[in-house]
């Protein structure tokens, strides 16, 4: 039997797209509140701290996808840096993490798009309507995300200039109220705001999709971390100046309410608008990228092997994003919001942690980056885990559990 392999369709642009797809619509419209309800103004300095902790991921698995250009991302790295049981635990955290923050995106999307009372039914739809455009080609996903980042972007852009027009907030930035919250505080907001970062696991899980790996992936990752900071620092500002600390904690949708603080009736609009399509580019990538996870398990029978299909019109991987898919649907008609992404963040960490070990331990011809970079992201993966709420990380750490104890079951089987 051969090994399913997956065509290279995709270019520099295409994986920057991709990645900030995610980041962008990851966490810029629904994150402020659960970071500002645990941290205050201090939300600035733990989003410095997750930024630290990302830029050390992301140097990581810019490394290893150079070495590895392979579907699955650090499931597949971590197989070959360390062994098949690290590789598993990396690619469960990821699937069990990134399908929570589909659902958590999905239901952003309807609190912007959907009339009071529809917020289900309406996300539940995009997850559908998304998943069969992943399954007509990655290069309608990548057309797709190259025209949402474009709306999402102008939208914060049109935001982020009114809150500073409105913005009368005071006292925010000194000192007295940045470290307020204390540092457990600081670092719960931290382990939060670093589910904004993640996007750009997209692109080292599509790496079998990309032209010339090697070079086009660590440049994408980097390029996409980059723009995804800046946006997310200059956003902080401008919710932080129009409504203060306080403001931000209490704000369901802070970048509008922030934007509303400018009197510009025509505002509310656009920032909805913006806030919609974010969510639908990070619902896009992310089912996109815990597929290839999923078809790359399945290919090694971590997962069942009917996932690793491809199919042969399209070439994708179409039972795992329609798995992916109805997962997302289930979540979505039972989960909260704001638990969601502490469950994501912990599934998502773990898997970085895993990353950063795996380029670690990688020899000399594959380094690319200083190992102090990867000791500052694993040390970094630990502590953020650990600080999250303790709801998370119990239901995260059970759920993991629950992965190893399949895989066991299934090796045990299979050795009979």
């Amino acid at each position: 039997m051969t090994t399913p392999s997956l065509p290279r369709r995709l270019g520099l642009a295409d994986a920057v797209f991709i990645g900030l797809g995610s980041m962008i619509g990851a966490g810029v419209f629904v994150v402020w509140a659960p970071a500002a309800e645990v941290a205050g103004a201090g939300l600035l300095i733990g989003l410095a701290l997750a930024a630290v902790v990302a830029f050390g991921n992301a140097t990581s698995s810019a490394q290893l996808a150079a070495a590895h250009p392979t579907s699955g991302g650090t499931y597949a790295y971590g197989r070959a840096e360390l062994g098949a049981w690290w590789g598993f635990v990396a690619g469960w955290g990821f699937v069990i993490g990134k399908t929570a923050s589909c659902a958590v995106m999905a239901l952003a999307f309807a609190a912007y798009a959907a009339p009071p009372g529809w917020e289900r039914p309406v996300a539940i739809a995009a997850v559908i309507a998304l998943t069969a455009v992943n399954a007509f080609g990655v290069t309608r996903t990548a057309i797709v995300a190259r025209v949402i980042v474009v709306v999402a972007l102008l939208a914060l852009t049109v935001a982020v200039s009114a809150a500073f027009t409105g913005a009368d907030a005071q006292g925010w930035a000194e000192a007295d109220s940045l470290w307020s919250a204390g540092g457990y505080g600081i670092l719960q907001s931290a382990g939060l705001l670093f589910f904004a970062f993640a996007g750009y696991a997209r692109i080292a899980t599509m790496g079998e999709e990309v032209r010339d790996p090697a070079r086009v992936i660590p440049r994408a990752i980097i390029i996409a971390f980059a723009i995804a900071l800046t946006v997310y620092a200059v956003v902080a500002v401008a919710v932080l100046s129009a409504l203060g600390a306080d403001g931000v904690a209490a704000s369901s949708d802070a970048v509008a309410d922030a934007a509303a603080t400018s009197g510009w009736a025509w505002v509310q609009p656009i920032v909805r608008l913006g806030a919609a399509t974010g969510s639908l580019g990070a619902l896009l990538a992310l089912i996109a990228g815990v597929s290839r996870t999923m078809f790359a398990m399945a290919r090694e029978q971590d997962l069942p092997r009917r996932l690793a299909v491809i199919q042969p019109r399209w070439q994708v991987p179409r039972r795992a994003e329609f798995v992916v898919g109805g997962l997302v649907v289930v979540l979505v008609a039972v989960t909260d919001l704001r638990g969601a992404i502490g469950f994501s963040s912990f599934g998502v960490l773990l898997y970085y942690f895993i990353a950063n070990v795996a380029a670690l331990r990688q020899r000399t011809p594959s380094r690319r980056y200083p190992r102090a970079l990867q000791v500052v992201g694993a040390v970094g993966c630990l502590v953020l885990a650990l600080a999250l709420p303790w709801q998370s990380v119990v239901a995260g750490a059970a759920v993991v559990v629950i992965g190893v104890v399949y895989r066991a079951l299934r090796l045990r089987l299979a050795s009979r």
